[in-house]
């Protein structure tokens, strides 16, 4: 009977974590859920999560609140969510930026693979070279003013590794001509460097850019992508210019710790499917330049490894480095 008693408590114990469990998930969500973006506000990370957070919070019931941690390509946000409760509370919005970090900071807190559960892809959107206006009308006359001034030519991004950054250095290798990088916490900043000239091109987010291009604050002269966007029909892609395999995936995703209870993490992948089918969030993604992009939870894992894998090579052969 005595042996039986230590058995018997361990069953109890067990029936009351499930019955706990279960409880959580019934009620889940009891309170706001934190979205911790990784770049500024008005970013084109920030403003896909602010976009789909209306959207979701209206569906879970619960307010979503969004926290700007920027800084050091992301890494920043990154290290607060991996650290953080994987109560289904906390999330990560950050971008492709997310899968290159491994390769070029040494000194990572966390790592990217193991610590997250992704929950899924939010968007797919183009980045596009801008230039201050008046100073270069072609790619074709950036390409030659680079080559004629080695290393003296600046280009900004929205942090070291970013989608930003990426484009650019892949633009850069392929185009054949060094120019100086200079990172910058977020796109906002970037952008307003580049339309007071002290910035001579960025491959901005079009979500961010495109509102100053429409006002000639600044202009365009490709896009970062395979292919045209319907938002900028006239200007060429670096592709179709015959800059080959000078494009880079630009997504934006969800993540939560990577404890965090499976059926927390199922249900705010069901979340974001639904949000991304609504009429709501496909009009405004429209006005974005941005596409509709979602995964299973255990695809989206994949995707980010595979694409650590990859970014990992693109940076070797770039050479970039950060620390």
């Amino acid at each position: 009977m005595s042996m039986r008693l230590p058995r018997i408590a361990r069953t109890l114990a067990a029936i009351a974590t499930l019955t706990a469990a279960m409880a959580s998930a019934q009620t889940f969500p009891a309170r706001p859920i934190h979205f911790v973006v990784a770049f500024t506000a008005g970013s084109a990370t920030d403003i896909i999560a602010r976009t789909i957070g209306d959207t979701m919070s209206k569906s879970l019931g619960q307010a979503i609140v969004i926290d700007n941690k920027p800084g050091a390509g992301g890494t920043i946000a990154a290290n607060s969510v991996a650290k953080g409760e994987p109560d289904g509370y906390t999330y990560l919005v950050h971008s492709a930026g997310h899968s290159v970090n491994p390769a070029i900071y040494s000194s990572l807190t966390y790592d990217t693979v193991k610590d997250f559960a992704g929950i899924s892809p939010l968007a797919n959107l183009p980045n596009v070279l801008v230039v201050p206006p008046g100073r270069y009308k072609t790619v074709a006359e950036l390409v030659a003013a680079a080559k004629a001034n080695p290393g003296k030519l600046n280009f900004g991004s929205a942090g070291a590794g970013s989608a930003t950054h990426m484009n650019a250095e892949k633009f850069r290798a392929v185009a054949g001509f060094d120019a100086q990088h200079i990172p910058y916490k977020g796109t906002p900043e970037a952008l307003t460097e580049v339309m007071t000239g002290r910035l001579d091109f960025f491959f901005a987010p079009i979500v961010a850019a495109l509102p100053l291009i429409k006002d000639g604050k600044l202009v365009a002269l490709a896009v970062g992508t395979a292919k045209r966007t319907s938002l900028l029909p006239d200007v060429p892609s670096t592709v179709e210019l015959g800059y080959a395999d000078s494009d880079f995936n630009f997504w934006i995703g969800l993540f939560a710790p990577a404890k965090t209870p499976r059926d927390i993490v199922n249900r705010m992948n069901a979340e974001v499917t639904k949000a991304l089918q609504s009429p709501e969030i496909r009009e405004r993604y429209a006005t974005l330049g941005a596409e509709p992009f979602s995964m299973k939870p255990e695809e989206f894992d994949a995707y980010v490894k595979s694409e650590v894998e990859l970014n990992g090579k693109i940076v070797k052969a770039a050479g970039i480095k950060v620390n």
